[in-house]
């Protein structure tokens, strides 16, 4: 029998979920699915790097010889030879990670939530870079701080800025390699800089490094975690090198710090899912990325210059980019009086479409900004997305 209410409910919802939007990228994407549509919006590796017939064998060698175990709920800090291979990995003769400080997360993007949850109170101060990554602004507005925007440049983010406003500060984002969405990379006196700062203000500083795999000469920059495994928060992901749907990330930290956002996981989902990390491991564990690797590097820097040439050839004077060393994107600034929000409804119109640019800044964003991504998109498309999207910037100047 239907119940009649004769009052529908009227829902109020907590303070926290007045801070939810939804993602600016998401949004786009479900704008150019179409396939007229030469996408240059999604943050998407290249489908075409994704080992299926590798991964395949590892599923039916885990649930062949370990099946019991994969399907069963699993430790909430994640498998354990999974954790010891990430640490050893990221061990130098310097510093030592040890497992304990390993905490494996369901994608990059609930680490970032923990450490929101766990190390932010309403009216935190936060520190972020400028421009900054849209799903790190997202998992960190729930729980409602105050960001500080730290002034950068063509080599990213300036650390004497930091050293200004980073009194008081609850913590320090930053992504150091490729970064998303600029494509730049910190250089090493800047990063060292950065983490001496840090360390002397107690700044406990998250570096968030998805994309530190994927350099086109295949010779990263030291990772700040190294110098300082006491003050470092280090995150990785193996969507960019394996694939994102397996969801699957982890958090360094140390100890103390692990062990909080432990118990914080713990009343988020329990576990992340053990069948997903036993088949990781299985995949991993004999150095299959040693060899994998190189091959999305490769893919990746052709991709980006086909890109970057395209660029150089159509786009008008006046338009400046980013030429980046490695991972997945090119950052374009426009001449001031264009609106890269409303270039992009007209751009969707001639099938071409990016992501503006003012979604990405914690406070004053410009209008003249956008993202383009190359991983995804064929050479020939490449050129012609290039070409009516600059022809649209010209008849605009």
């Amino acid at each position: 029998m239907k119940i009649e209410h004769p009052n529908p409910i009227q829902w109020q919802f907590a303070q926290r979920a007045e801070q939810l939007k939804s993602s600016a990228i998401r949004e786009i994407l479900k704008i150019t699915m179409q396939p007229e549509i030469i996408s240059f919006a999604g943050g998407l590796p290249s489908p075409a790097t994704f080992p299926v017939a590798e991964m395949r064998v590892a599923y039916d060698a885990v649930l062949s010889r370990q099946g019991s175990v994969a399907l069963q709920y699993g430790p909430s800090d994640g498998y354990a030879p999974l954790r010891a291979w990430i640490a050893d990995s990221l061990s130098t003769d310097g510093a030592r990670i040890v497992p304990e400080q390993v905490l494996m997360v369901s994608g990059s993007q609930q680490g970032l939530d923990l450490l929101g949850k766990v190390l932010i109170d309403e009216g935190s101060k936060v520190l972020v870079e400028t421009p900054s990554y849209l799903g790190a602004l997202q998992a960190f507005s729930l729980y409602r701080p105050e960001f500080a925007s730290v002034p950068s440049d063509e080599n990213g983010m300036i650390p004497a800025e930091v050293a200004k406003i980073g009194q008081g500060a609850r913590l320090l984002y930053a992504l150091p390699n490729f970064q998303n969405p600029t494509g730049r990379t910190l250089p090493l006196t800047r990063r060292h800089e950065l983490v001496e700062i840090c360390a002397r203000l107690g700044l406990p500083l998250i570096e968030d490094d998805p994309y530190g795999a994927l350099s086109y000469n295949g010779d990263p920059l030291q990772k700040m975690l190294t110098m300082n495994p006491g003050g470092v928060i280090h995150m990785g992901s193996f969507s960019k090198v394996l694939t994102p749907g397996i969801r699957l990330g982890y958090v360094v930290a140390p100890i103390p710090l692990a062990q909080k956002l432990e118990q914080a996981k713990q009343a988020a989902d329990l576990h992340t899912a053990q069948l997903t990390q036993m088949v990781v491991y299985e995949t991993i564990k004999d150095g299959f990325l040693k060899s994998h690797i190189p091959t999305i590097r490769q893919l990746y820097s052709d991709q980006c210059q086909v890109m970057l040439d395209a660029l150089q050839t159509y786009f008008p004077a006046g338009a400046s980019w980013t030429r980046p060393e490695g991972g997945m994107f090119i950052w374009v600034t426009l001449p001031s009086h264009i609106d890269t929000m409303q270039l992009l409804a007209e751009a969707v119109e001639r099938n071409v479409a990016f992501v503006p640019g003012a979604p990405f800044y914690a406070n004053d964003p410009p209008c003249n900004t956008l993202r383009l991504s190359f991983v995804t998109v064929p050479p020939e498309k490449i050129r012609e997305g290039v070409r009516n999207l600059a022809q649209l910037i010209a008849a605009k100047l």
